[in-house]
């Protein structure tokens, strides 16, 4: 791939992709190609880092265990070996790497491992990142290794991320059922797409396309281009990216050329668009889009690398502020729901309210409004949900009678909020529904969208 710029390139592998789920022994010939691919990629000049999901599966053979155990986490085994056993070419040096979401809920320890990430990748070491299933409980969870791989992507800030599944791509219904299902090749805006995704996925793994679906938009927010691919074929990779490439590539080319009245000859323009046709057309695959305003850093954490523990519901005016830079005033703040402490993150929602009573008392009960609450983003807060609760709807300056002592006049410091942008297209996060209820969790509305059905 000489001419382009080194990338960085996640790749994301299922457990069905790599073990068989029955008899729980990994696919060599998969794991060759992966591994062959990897090579590849890494000998062109780019970096490489590797999701992998297979740990469990393959420990369920070493183990003698028939299926997956819900109580007992420990049985992880290395994929590092079967991708050194057999005579599988893998001649890079590799490192493992364990994380748990309590790993970066806290953000010098998210820092530690995106630093550590970055020296492993500056080092020519390709990682191989995986859920460390023996610390994990549901609590602090990713949940599934889709989420993992679109949150390790964009702490490498990777150019691509390519989810490789048991399909070529997404379709417009399903193919499996209706032989004139169309291959869906880009996604612009994966919150147009409704995900029709029944499918859990296999017995050994933890998602399905749905999770790749979250995946996209977590990816796609940051800023990396995502692609849904066929894992039985690794080798297309280094197609797909020097296809994408290319077409990266074309608008600076013919922008960089004067225009000239002959640019209206046919001839010319045939001459100009050989670029683009001499391009083979790649394998098939779903990209999506990266958003052209990505979020980074301290607010892609916010966002992404920690669970809520609550929600905080406030009124527009306070969404308002917070929109204009300000931080979050208990003024503007009309409920709480959850338990949770200082300094833990929070859903922020905004609820339309109107009043009952006229009169302006500060002790008057609102009512909801005809509008949707609204989910907006993400805050670490300053109080306990139970501080919150009693002094919300006041000023800031009645907190310290209210509760004794103020430690801030804002229940969340402006730069301890990330708000999810709406306003433009492929936005990967919360889509609005109309029905959605005020006690919807984030993991729930995140799977929601709007308009068109999508097959895997």
């Amino acid at each position: 791939m000489k001419g382009h710029r080194h990338l960085t390139i996640v790749i994301k592998l299922g457990s069905s992709s790599i073990v068989d789920e029955k008899t729980h022994q990994p696919l060599l010939s998969i794991l060759t190609l992966i591994v062959e691919t990897a090579v590849k990629l890494h000998k062109d000049g780019h970096r490489v880092v590797i999701v992998s999901s297979g740990a469990i599966a393959v420990g369920l053979r070493r183990m003698d265990v028939d299926k997956k155990p819900k109580q007992l986490p420990m049985i992880q085994a290395s994929m590092l070996d079967d991708c050194t056993d057999g005579g599988t070419p893998l001649t890079e040096p590799i490192a493992q790497i364990l994380l748990t979401r309590n790993d970066i809920a806290d953000r010098t320890q998210y820092q530690n491992a995106q630093n550590t990430l970055a020296e492993l990748l500056n080092m020519g070491v390709i990682p191989i990142v995986n859920e460390n299933d023996t610390l994990a409980v549901s609590e602090i969870r990713f949940g599934d290794n889709d989420t993992l791989s679109a949150i390790a992507a964009a702490m490498v800030q990777a150019d691509y991320l390519f989810l490789m599944t048991d399909v070529d791509c997404l379709y417009d219904k399903n193919p499996r059922t209706n032989p004139d299902a169309l291959p869906i090749e880009v996604v612009e805006d994966v919150a147009s797409l409704e995900a029709d995704v029944t499918s859990a996925g296999s017995s050994l793994g933890t998602g399905g396309m749905s999770t790749k679906l979250v995946a996209a938009r977590l990816a796609t927010s940051a800023g990396v281009t995502t692609v849904i691919a066929r894992s039985s074929n690794p080798g297309n990779i280094p197609n797909i990216v020097k296809y994408c490439q290319s077409l990266k590539d074309a608008p600076k080319l013919f922008s960089s050329q004067p225009s000239t009245p002959a640019d209206d000859d046919p001839l010319s323009r045939s001459t100009a668009s050989v670029h683009l046709d001499g391009l083979s057309k790649p394998p098939l695959h779903t990209r999506f889009l990266p958003d052209l305003e990505p979020i980074r850093d301290r607010s892609f954490w916010l966002l992404h690398g920690l669970a809520a523990h609550g929600t905080v519901f406030i009124d527009e005016g306070a969404h308002r502020a917070l929109a204009s830079k300000a931080g979050l005033l208990p003024v503007g703040v009309v409920d709480v729901e959850g338990h949770f402490a200082q300094q833990e993150a929070v859903r922020i929602v905004v609820v339309p309210w109107k009043s009952k009573i006229s009169s302006g008392s500060p002790n008057e009960i609102p009512s909801r409004d005809t509008k949707p609450p609204l989910e907006i983003g993400r805050a670490l807060v300053n109080y306990s949900a139970a501080e919150i609760s009693r002094i919300k709807g006041l000023q800031s300056t009645q907190i310290e009678r209210v509760l004794g002592y103020a430690d801030s006049e804002y229940v969340a410091l402006r730069e301890n909020v990330s708000l999810i942008n709406r306003e433009k297209g492929n936005r990967p996060v919360t889509p609005s529904l109309p029905s959605t209820p005020r006690n919807a969790s984030y993991e729930e509305v995140m799977g929601s969208s709007s308009s068109r059905t999508v097959m895997g």
